[in-house]
Protein backbone atom coordinates (compact mmCIF):
# COMPACT_ATOMS: atom_id res chain seq x y z
CA UNK A 1 0.00 0.00 0.00
CA UNK A 2 2.58 2.14 0.90
CA UNK A 3 4.25 2.12 -2.44
CA UNK A 4 1.15 3.11 -3.79
CA UNK A 5 0.99 6.28 -1.65
CA UNK A 6 4.91 7.23 -3.05
CA UNK A 7 3.90 6.32 -6.77
CA UNK A 8 0.65 8.77 -6.50
CA UNK A 9 2.85 11.33 -4.70
CA UNK A 10 5.81 10.99 -7.60
CA UNK A 11 2.96 11.16 -10.37
CA UNK A 12 2.38 14.71 -9.28
CA UNK A 13 5.60 15.24 -11.42
CA UNK A 14 5.88 12.66 -13.40
CA UNK A 15 8.37 10.66 -12.10
CA UNK A 16 5.91 7.85 -10.82
CA UNK A 17 7.19 5.08 -13.76
CA UNK A 18 10.51 5.72 -12.72
CA UNK A 19 10.20 4.19 -9.61
CA UNK A 20 12.24 0.63 -9.51
CA UNK A 21 10.81 -2.74 -7.83
CA UNK A 22 12.74 -5.42 -7.32
CA UNK A 23 11.79 -9.36 -6.98
CA UNK A 24 14.50 -9.33 -4.22
CA UNK A 25 14.32 -7.58 -0.88
CA UNK A 26 16.26 -4.22 -0.78
CA UNK A 27 14.94 -3.05 3.05
CA UNK A 28 18.75 -2.82 4.06
CA UNK A 29 21.48 -0.60 2.68
CA UNK A 30 23.56 -3.55 1.55
CA UNK A 31 19.98 -5.52 -0.06
CA UNK A 32 19.20 -2.24 -2.00
CA UNK A 33 23.05 -1.84 -2.96
CA UNK A 34 22.79 -5.60 -4.42
CA UNK A 35 19.36 -5.16 -5.86
CA UNK A 36 20.62 -2.14 -7.79
CA UNK A 37 24.12 -3.37 -8.23
CA UNK A 38 25.81 0.24 -6.57
CA UNK A 39 28.16 0.80 -3.92
CA UNK A 40 25.50 1.04 -0.43
CA UNK A 41 26.86 4.90 0.35
CA UNK A 42 24.39 5.51 -2.96
CA UNK A 43 21.40 4.23 -1.33
CA UNK A 44 19.40 7.10 0.30
CA UNK A 45 18.97 5.50 4.49
CA UNK A 46 15.96 7.44 4.99
CA UNK A 47 15.34 7.24 9.16
CA UNK A 48 12.47 8.70 11.23
CA UNK A 49 13.06 10.86 14.63
CA UNK A 50 10.81 12.33 16.67
CA UNK A 51 12.10 15.97 15.95
CA UNK A 52 11.73 19.48 17.72
CA UNK A 53 8.05 20.22 16.53
CA UNK A 54 6.95 16.01 15.80
CA UNK A 55 8.37 13.66 13.49
CA UNK A 56 11.32 14.20 11.13
CA UNK A 57 13.22 12.25 8.27
CA UNK A 58 16.61 12.46 7.33
CA UNK A 59 17.53 11.19 4.07
CA UNK A 60 21.18 10.26 4.51
CA UNK A 61 23.90 8.53 2.45
CA UNK A 62 24.01 4.52 2.96
CA UNK A 63 27.51 4.66 4.82
CA UNK A 64 26.39 7.13 7.01
CA UNK A 65 25.98 7.25 10.48
CA UNK A 66 23.94 10.18 12.54
CA UNK A 67 25.90 11.94 15.21
CA UNK A 68 24.45 12.72 18.08
CA UNK A 69 26.63 15.85 18.72
CA UNK A 70 25.51 17.23 15.61
CA UNK A 71 22.23 16.34 15.70
CA UNK A 72 21.72 17.90 18.92
CA UNK A 73 23.66 20.78 18.06
CA UNK A 74 21.59 21.39 14.72
CA UNK A 75 17.84 20.34 16.45
CA UNK A 76 18.57 21.23 19.77
CA UNK A 77 17.85 17.99 21.29
CA UNK A 78 18.96 14.47 21.46
CA UNK A 79 18.49 12.07 18.46
CA UNK A 80 15.79 9.74 19.17
CA UNK A 81 15.04 7.27 16.27
CA UNK A 82 10.97 6.31 16.19
CA UNK A 83 10.21 3.08 16.90
CA UNK A 84 8.92 0.88 13.86
CA UNK A 85 5.17 1.38 14.86
CA UNK A 86 6.20 4.89 15.73
CA UNK A 87 7.56 5.28 12.17
CA UNK A 88 4.80 3.73 10.02
CA UNK A 89 2.34 5.79 12.40
CA UNK A 90 3.73 8.92 11.28
CA UNK A 91 5.31 8.22 7.31
CA UNK A 92 2.83 5.62 6.57
CA UNK A 93 5.67 3.91 5.44
CA UNK A 94 7.43 0.82 6.81
CA UNK A 95 10.88 0.16 7.94
CA UNK A 96 12.42 -0.87 4.88
CA UNK A 97 10.75 1.63 2.87
CA UNK A 98 10.54 4.77 4.12
CA UNK A 99 11.11 7.71 2.02
CA UNK A 100 9.66 11.45 2.05
CA UNK A 101 7.44 10.76 -0.69
CA UNK A 102 3.64 11.28 -0.22
CA UNK A 103 4.32 11.36 3.80
CA UNK A 104 1.56 13.62 5.68
CA UNK A 105 2.46 16.97 5.59
CA UNK A 106 3.42 17.65 9.43
CA UNK A 107 6.35 15.40 8.81
CA UNK A 108 9.41 17.74 7.96
CA UNK A 109 12.14 16.25 5.72
CA UNK A 110 16.02 16.90 5.53
CA UNK A 111 19.11 15.44 3.95
CA UNK A 112 22.37 15.15 5.28
CA UNK A 113 25.27 16.19 2.79
CA UNK A 114 26.77 12.61 3.23
CA UNK A 115 24.52 12.53 -0.26
CA UNK A 116 26.09 15.40 -2.11
CA UNK A 117 29.54 13.32 -2.80
CA UNK A 118 27.25 11.69 -6.00
CA UNK A 119 25.49 12.59 -8.98
CA UNK A 120 22.80 10.29 -8.51
CA UNK A 121 21.45 8.34 -4.80
CA UNK A 122 18.91 5.89 -4.46
CA UNK A 123 16.43 6.75 -2.00
CA UNK A 124 13.13 3.71 -1.45
CA UNK A 125 9.92 4.28 -2.68
CA UNK A 126 7.42 2.77 0.57
CA UNK A 127 8.13 -0.31 0.28
CA UNK A 128 11.18 -2.88 1.40
CA UNK A 129 11.79 -4.13 -2.77
CA UNK A 130 11.50 -0.30 -4.74
CA UNK A 131 13.84 2.51 -5.20
CA UNK A 132 14.19 5.21 -7.67
CA UNK A 133 17.14 7.44 -8.87
CA UNK A 134 16.99 10.82 -8.28
CA UNK A 135 19.77 13.66 -8.74
CA UNK A 136 20.26 15.13 -5.48
CA UNK A 137 18.73 18.64 -6.53
CA UNK A 138 15.97 16.18 -7.42
CA UNK A 139 15.57 14.36 -4.20
CA UNK A 140 15.64 17.49 -2.36
CA UNK A 141 12.40 19.24 -4.41
CA UNK A 142 10.73 15.84 -4.33
CA UNK A 143 11.45 15.11 -0.85
CA UNK A 144 9.75 18.91 0.07
CA UNK A 145 13.19 18.55 2.21
CA UNK A 146 13.53 21.87 4.56
CA UNK A 147 17.62 21.80 4.38
CA UNK A 148 20.48 20.24 3.59
CA UNK A 149 22.32 19.68 7.09
CA UNK A 150 25.43 18.09 8.47
CA UNK A 151 24.37 15.76 11.05
CA UNK A 152 25.84 12.34 10.31
CA UNK A 153 29.68 11.20 10.57
CA UNK A 154 31.52 8.04 9.37
CA UNK A 155 30.85 8.93 5.30
CA UNK A 156 34.35 11.20 5.19
CA UNK A 157 37.82 10.44 5.88
CA UNK A 158 38.56 12.34 9.13
CA UNK A 159 40.96 15.08 8.23
CA UNK A 160 42.61 14.84 11.96
CA UNK A 161 43.50 10.61 10.86
CA UNK A 162 46.72 11.56 9.23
Amino acid sequence: MSIEQAKTYLARFGREKDVLEFPVSSATVDLAAQALSVIPARITKTLAFDGPEGPILIGMAGDAKVDNKKYKAYFGKKAKMLSPEETLSATGHAIGGVCSFGVPEQVKSYLDISLQRFSTVFPACGSSNSAIELTCDDLFSLSNALAWIDVCKGWQEDPEAH
